[in-house]
């Protein structure tokens, strides 16, 4: 029997419209499932997330080495690396902007290719600095090509995957983006960092190799007026021997009934105003529970715990827990559901974050500077002096704190809002309100940043903590009240259900 959205509100509750006759929609379905080539598609479009990952966490090791060179020309003082560190979200908010036109005039698969010039020019640029502003320019390059990436990418994939893997395919942008964070912080221990902007050139070339022989979304070529194409797109992607016409004409008919623009009376309509609303309050919350500048700062909340392992160490750790814990979302979406674990993500981050903050206000007070719980006191260059032996093995509880809050990020609200965003979108304005999210995302991210220090200055660290806590407790009702449930659901069949107002059986 097949569940609704969000639960049944009545006998004669239907949420979806009655399927066809299974045997050509369930052969589609398998022959997409037997068919390898979605997933060399999607492998493809997700190594532009990989270089997206990379480069978010380039200056953890480049920040440490500018700060001690030699070359007054490349030297960075304080403020310069807190600009060269947040300027990559400016970067990333203009390139969710420019999604909004590229989604729809290029399309999906051209916009993702468009990302790889600014990423090329920017590791160029980075790789043959030789004064601040081309370390700027190329870090706002990367950051623009990033911010196009993800608003591009995750659409593209939700639009050829077949709904019984979109779960598992949905997850992987994130999951590219955490291994190449993982890979940065390695090579990071391996290589200078003129070199790491040169590394960070290969994923970019092929992704471009690989994307030219790719086909593009079937959907958008349908909404271009390119039938014959979209069907041979179609049938590439699920296999020579499916049946793909039953699904082929579920998409040309929602395709049809959008086939105009969105005008700004009709966005109004609460069909189609509804499902943009949660996406973007999803990536609005997602970056208030504080993970940007918990990341950024991250080496330096460590530094200032005495805890038993080698700073160096620390990053690499988190990256390594980031991407054990998407992996368990990948394999587990399409399973125990998205909501699920939106609100076994929620309770996580909420119980850490408000760990961090207990243990800073009434924890120990070390007589050391470099100590979690007296940070607000001392300026983040004090961090740099070596780290005092650690008396106690209580403070354990702030780089533990810390590791959880990246865990339950990392398998629930990280890859899962990302997913969300590009299934409850409706086609005529995927394209748009994708980039509006996106722009939103990174928007709140760079206020996030900037502002976390003068907080931590005025009021103390665990006021940050305090908040981030208060606002994964809104996650967690913002889940149950206002997401869908869109497991093993095609794009068509959520697109209805938001057309009948129906309202969340935890409501």
């Amino acid at each position: 029997m097949q569940e609704p959205l969000l639960g049944a509100e009545g006998p004669d509750y239907d949420t979806f419209p009655e399927r066809p006759p299974p045997s050509p929609g369930d052969r589609a379905r398998v022959g997409a499932l037997q068919n390898k080539r979605v997933f060399l598609a999607t492998f493809a479009a997700v190594l532009g997330n990989f270089s997206f990952g990379y480069a978010l966490v380039y200056t953890s090791p480049v920040i440490p080495a500018l700060e001690h060179s030699l070359d007054p020309d490349l030297h960075l003082t304080k403020s310069q690396a807190s600009w060269f560190g947040s300027v990559f979200t400016l970067g990333a908010a203009a390139g969710g902007l420019s999604a909004m036109i590229l989604n729809d005039l290029l399309g999906r698969k051209l916009s993702i290719m468009f990302s790889a010039v600014p990423s090329a020019a920017g590791y160029a640029l980075m790789a043959g600095a030789h004064g601040l502003w081309m370390l700027l320019l190329g870090r706002t390059l990367t950051g623009f090509a990033g911010g196009l990436t993800a608003a591009c990418i995750p659409v593209y994939v939700s639009e050829i995957a077949p709904p019984g893997v979109r779960g598992a395919l949905g997850a992987t942008p994130q999951l590219m983006a955490v291994f190449g964070s993982l890979s940065l912080y390695t090579l990071g221990l391996l290589l200078p960092w003129r070199w790491l902007a040169v590394a960070g050139e290969a994923p970019v070339l092929v992704m471009i190799l690989l994307l030219s022989f790719m086909p593009n979304s079937p959907r958008f070529l349908l909404s271009r007026g390119r039938d014959e194409e979209a069907l041979q797109a179609l049938a590439w992607l699920r296999g020579v021997d499916a049946d793909v016409h039953w699904e082929f004409e579920q998409i040309q008919d929602n395709v049809r009934r959008q086939s105009s623009r969105v005008s700004w009376a009709e966005a109004r309509a609460p069909h189609m105003c509804r499902p943009i609303a949660v996406a973007l309050l999803m990536r609005f919350l997602q970056q208030l529970t504080g993970i940007t500048p918990i990341l950024v700062y991250l080496q330096s909340i460590f530094d200032s715990t005495a805890v038993l392992l080698p700073p160096k160490d620390d990053a690499a750790i988190v990256g390594a827990v980031r991407l054990l814990s998407v992996l368990i979302a990948a394999l587990t979406m399409d399973l125990a559901g998205r909501k699920v674990l939106l609100f076994v993500s929620a309770a996580i981050m909420f119980a850490a974050n408000l760990t961090l903050g207990l243990y800073i206000h009434f924890g120990p007070r070390p007589v050391s500077p470099n100590s979690t719980a007296g940070l607000e006191s001392v300026s983040w260059g004090d961090l740099a002096q070596p780290l005092a032996a650690p008396t106690s093995y209580l403070t354990l509880v702030p780089l533990l704190a810390t590791m959880l809050f990246i865990m339950g990020y990392a398998m629930g609200w990280g890859p899962i809002t990302w997913l969300l965003m590009s299934e409850v979108l409706p086609l005529r304005a995927r394209g748009v309100a994708s980039g509006l999210c996106v722009l939103a995302s990174w928007l709140t991210a760079f206020v996030l940043t900037k502002s976390f220090l003068p907080v931590v200055g005025a009021f103390g660290l665990q006021v940050p903590f305090f908040f981030f806590a208060a606002i994964c407790l809104v996650s967690l009702v913002f889940t149950g009240c206002c997401v869908p449930e869109t497991k093993g659901r095609s794009l068509e069949q959520i697109e209805s259900f938001f057309r009948t107002g129906r309202r969340s059986f935890l409501r």
